[in-house]
């Protein structure tokens, strides 16, 4: 992986995981808790959910001010891991390319160039999916958050691998229902890859669409804060 360190942002380090098709880096902010007790928090793999990218910042910015917040924990923080999506509002990246049905799993499946949910011609083919693979294996994390958003009063806790009770926690907190499916299918899919195959802890937060970027945060700092 390649290695740039940046700014300070209050007790972060600004990581670069690598760069995207059209050559924007995709940033982490790495915390200095324990590297054996790592949350991983990630936003922005669709372009056009802007709500996740305002919840990790606010996180980046609340740790920083308040580092006991987060105490005993390691964190790294993505708010965009889709910089050319983000830049446009689009849900793919630069090559049309859903990175949410790009990573290598055993349900990964080639589907049309037309869906909106296009995974590519081949898994794990995309620069932002290879860089979130390296990041999880270069960092091994405890638990990981994966910030999304959702129309249609579908908000939830999504659990994949060994992570309900950590749903539960987030539930008690920002009232989303806990749920075990998105309510449809998503071969190749990050929660997949990294819950299913690779049995770490993750849980895909999906926001209310409907609801203000500030409220969202609102509802959702106590919950990624107790998600440890």
């Amino acid at each position: 992986m390649r290695q740039t360190w940046g700014v300070y942002e209050g007790f972060f380090k600004c990581l670069r995981l690598g760069i995207s098709v059209e050559g924007r880096a995709i940033q982490a902010y790495l915390g200095p808790g324990p590297a054996e007790n790592m949350t991983m928090i990630l936003a922005g793999f669709h372009g056009d959910e802007p709500k996740g990218v305002f919840v990790a910042r606010r996180l980046i910015e609340h740790l920083s001010s308040d580092p006991t917040a987060g105490q005993g924990v390691g964190w790294m923080i993505v708010p965009i891991v889709n910089p050319d999506g983000y830049e446009r509002r689009k849900r793919r990246n630069a090559h049309g390319i859903d990175l949410n049905r790009n990573f290598p799993t055993k349900n990964w499946v080639l589907s049309s160039r037309r869906s909106r949910m296009f995974g590519g011609t081949r898994p794990g083919g995309e620069p932002e999916t290879l860089a979130v693979i390296e990041a999880v294996r270069r960092y091994p994390p405890q638990r990981i958050i994966s910030i999304h958003s959702i129309s249609g009063g579908r908000e939830c806790n999504n659990h994949d691998g060994p992570a309900r009770a950590i749903a539960e926690a987030m539930h008690r907190v920002n009232g989303y229902p806990v749920s075990s499916s998105i309510g449809y299918p998503t071969p190749g899919s990050f929660g997949t890859w990294a819950g299913v195959e690779q049995r770490i802890p993750i849980v895909t937060l999906e926001l209310p669409s409907t609801h203000s970027s500030k409220r969202c945060w609102e509802e959702n700092r106590g919950a990624l804060l107790c998600s440890h």
